[in-house]
């Protein structure tokens, strides 16, 4: 064999093994997008799916505000000075929870300590003025006093008897008691939401602040903001849905209560109230607050669980669910959402049925 036939030779093996080298890539290239369409769902997993079905809805809106949690205003009792002195042996603090009745701190008082005075003395003169009157009656009977003296001295026992009858209401106003003490009661059952006294605190009357703020606690208020372009989305009555930083699982159900005529000068809002009931407690006066109120519409949209959404390369897709061999990416345009409700403008049609748990994972797998 020439120099030239043996170089053609080896030319024709090598473009020989080359051929069955890309042919083979090919074949595993090929094997590899067939196992990819064909992928198919493990029988574990599939025990966990939720698949769902697609329907037809009402379309609704949900519109959030931002809010604070406040106490009911309407079942709350402040606790004045009535007396000046000085607070001794208070005995509870900031979000204590109180009885009616119960004893929450002492003022020692000179003017409980003038109360009790004026009343003994009233109490005396109603004891002089009857003696007096009993003696006049006597005298006139032996005619040595008239009847104007006897009269006399009825209206002053009588005027005594009143002075005493003012002097106990006065001091019964004050709380009664006869130590120069004046007692600090709870008049509700609840919570103190403000405390404004510490022993050894001089108290006045012609001081404005409220020594106590007592709330029950059992349904609270939650003030929201509502911006002018929101104001005519909302409506008394509106049912909405309640959420806090400290229970973002929680979602708390109430309605609007009021919505207040005028916008805050300052931030132009207007400020929107919830009433909540709160029977654990568990809502607190100052915790930040997330209102949803949601409006429905008077049109139907096709419907999924937001869970059957995945968002990838600006898109959104849904897994088409057929058996656990045959699931299928399918792009959707979405309209809005709603809690956990997704509106369809297209891409899919009631009836059909989409993976509604671990899309993602899923969606990956089929993209591998």
């Amino acid at each position: 064999m020439n120099k030239i036939s043996k170089n053609c030779f080896n030319l024709i093996i090598i473009s020989g093994l080359l051929f069955n080298l890309f042919s083979c890539k090919s074949g595993e290239t090929n094997s590899n997008d067939s196992q990819r369409d064909h992928y198919e769902i493990p029988d574990s997993l599939l025990k966990t799916l939720v698949i769902d079905t697609v329907k037809t809805s009402n379309l609704t809106n949900s519109i959030k505000f931002t809010g604070v949690v406040d106490f009911n205003t309407d079942k709350v009792a402040n606790i004045f000075p009535l007396i000046s002195g000085v607070a001794q042996n208070i005995k509870v603090q900031l979000g204590d929870f109180v009885k009616a009745g119960q004893e929450l701190g002492v003022v020692r008082s000179s003017e409980m300590a003038n109360y009790n005075v004026a009343l003994i003395n009233a109490e005396t003169n109603v004891n002089l003025t009857a003696r007096l009157l009993s003696q006049q009656k006597d005298l006139f009977k032996s005619g040595l006093a008239s009847e104007i003296d006897v009269t006399n001295a009825e209206v002053a026992n009588q005027q005594a008897i009143a002075s005493k009858a003012a002097a106990e209401k006065v001091l019964s106003i004050n709380g009664n008691n006869r130590d120069g003490e004046y007692i600090l009661k709870s008049p509700i059952d609840g919570f103190i939401v403000q405390k404004n006294i510490t022993n050894g605190m001089s108290i006045r009357t012609d001081n404005a602040a409220n020594l106590f703020t007592i709330s029950d606690l059992k349904q609270v208020w939650v003030q929201a903001n509502v911006y002018e372009g929101n104001i005519s989305k909302v409506k008394k009555d509106d049912e909405v849905d309640v959420t806090t930083i400290s229970y973002p699982d929680k979602i708390f159900k109430g309605k609007i209560d009021n919505l207040m005529s005028v916008l805050d000068p300052s931030s132009k809002v207007m400020k929107m109230r919830i009433v909540l009931d709160n029977p654990d407690y568990l809502l607190k006066p100052q915790m930040f607050a997330t209102v949803i109120v949601n409006n429905s519409e008077n049109r139907q949209a096709v419907s999924v669980s937001t869970n059957a959404i995945v968002f990838d390369h600006s898109q959104y897709y849904v897994l088409l669910y057929n058996n656990k061999k045959d699931v299928q990416i399918r792009p959707v345009e979405l309209l809005s959402t709603n809690g956990n409700t997704a509106f369809i403008k297209k891409g899919i049609a009631p009836g059909d049925r989409v993976i509604g748990s671990q899309a993602i994972l899923i969606y990956g797998a089929l993209n591998n």
